[in-house]
């Protein structure tokens, strides 16, 4: 499947990418005008910045996190933390435009009790890529994953279970969200580097909002 399947879709329709896996074309822009200022704020209180993997690299994308938990990528692994690590504050909390979009998204999708308890916010600089993986370190893999793209457009790569399946390359534009969950929680997904350009409103960048339910709190947290 090819971009040119996804051209012309309409602000407000759906798509699905698989059993339990939709993208909602220009879901988030109703949200907008309350969605930046609040995603301003959470950048304020707690910056982005590039983590590295356990391996030692610098990771591309930059990154920050709001709600109870957030994520961390460190010599120590991949995991949940409840402070973030740079500061030693607890991380921002949610803020309702944020957390009020994500519950609606989920629910449009077909899973009306998500209550996102964490946010990882990427930064994306063009050139930046995300190379494929599963989101599985959350301790409930029954709960689904809510994406919002912010910014820049990019290309979505959408995969099946195995890293060497066929990825799908979905565009993504600004108000974009694409929700996964059920029998397509595990799939491997990652970004195409970003095209250079500039958003009216974000710049030269593509924000990305990934909205999980990390808890309850356990041994992946500190």
């Amino acid at each position: 499947m090819s971009g040119d399947l996804f051209a012309g879709i309409a602000a407000g329709s759906r798509l699905q990418l698989g059993d339990q896996a939709w993208l909602l074309h220009g879901f988030a822009l109703a949200a907008a005008d309350a969605l930046l200022p609040a995603l301003k704020d959470v950048i304020q209180a707690a910056p982005f910045r590039h983590m590295c993997t356990p391996g030692g690299r610098a990771m591309s994308v930059a990154t920050t996190s709001c709600g109870t938990l957030g994520w961390v990528s460190d010599r120590g692994g991949y995991r949940y933390a409840r402070h973030d690590p740079a500061s030693g504050r607890d991380w921002p909390t949610m803020p309702a435009p944020m957390r009020e979009l994500a519950t609606a998204a989920a629910a449009a999708a077909g899973f009306p009790d998500f209550r996102p308890d964490a946010c990882l916010i990427n930064r994306y600089r063009p050139g930046t890529r995300l190379s494929l993986h599963q989101d599985r370190d959350e301790p409930d893999l029954g709960q689904p994953i809510v994406s919002v793209s912010l910014g820049l457009p990019a290309t979505f790569l959408f995969g099946g279970m195995a890293r060497s399946d066929r990825a799908v390359r979905v565009p993504l534009d600004h108000g974009d969200v694409v929700v996964w969950g059920g029998v397509d929680r595990l799939r491997f997904h990652g970004v195409l580097p970003v095209a250079p350009g500039v958003h009216p409103q974000l710049g030269a960048q593509r924000i990305n909002l990934t909205f999980r339910r990390a808890g309850p709190a356990g041994g992946t947290t500190a």
